[in-house]
């Protein structure tokens, strides 16, 4: 015998009021440069799925009622928090000074592999996600509190913008619920 998928009401899943008044994960995400809108609204989602404070969308990117965003956030973009910024390296700045570290997934010569990165529950921290072709701008992993890389072991030396996401967004939120970070 299979085990039974459990149904939508058992899975006791918030609704969207009780999902605003919860508390939520200090990880903030900089989607800078991201052109496809299908790639936005899976971040979304994935925010949502792990309670994350806030996203931020830059430069290109396009931003929600975009179809494309709503047809993959699935409902995520009312509640998910977001704003738009024009200038990112100016963001960036911003939550710095706010005791928030920003890190740039990509591949650096100095990048941290995913697993030997370590946070404490109570720690802000940002990450910055770039474009689907050209990855994090240079201008922006200058200024950055550091790099974060995914291992890979097979040919290709990427993952889609949005995959990369949700492995780093549940690796950090591990990381928190691990130190005692209360959901």
């Amino acid at each position: 015998m299979f085990d039974p998928k459990l149904s939508m009401q058992s899975l006791n899943r918030l609704n969207k009021v009780d999902y605003e008044q919860a508390s939520k994960n200090k990880i903030y995400i900089i989607i800078d440069q991201v052109r496809s809108g299908l790639n936005i609204g899976s971040l979304f989602r994935s925010a949502d799925a792990f309670r994350i404070e806030k996203i931020f969308l830059t430069g290109f990117s396009p931003l929600p009622p975009n179809k494309e965003i709503l047809k993959t956030a699935l409902g995520a973009t009312d509640t998910v928090t977001w704003e738009h910024h024009a200038d990112v390296v100016s963001l960036v700045q911003t939550l710095q000074l706010n005791n928030i570290k920003v890190f740039a997934i990509e591949q650096t010569q100095s990048s941290v592999s995913l697993q030997d990165f370590n946070i404490e529950p109570n720690d802000s921290i940002a990450i910055i996600l770039g474009n689907e072709v050209e990855g994090v701008q240079q201008s922006l992993i200058d200024i950055c509190d550091g790099t974060l890389e995914i291992p890979q072991f097979g040919t290709k030396h990427s993952l889609n913008v949005a995959v990369c996401g949700g492995i780093v967004l549940w690796h950090l939120t591990y990381l928190k619920l691990k130190s005692g970070f209360p959901f």
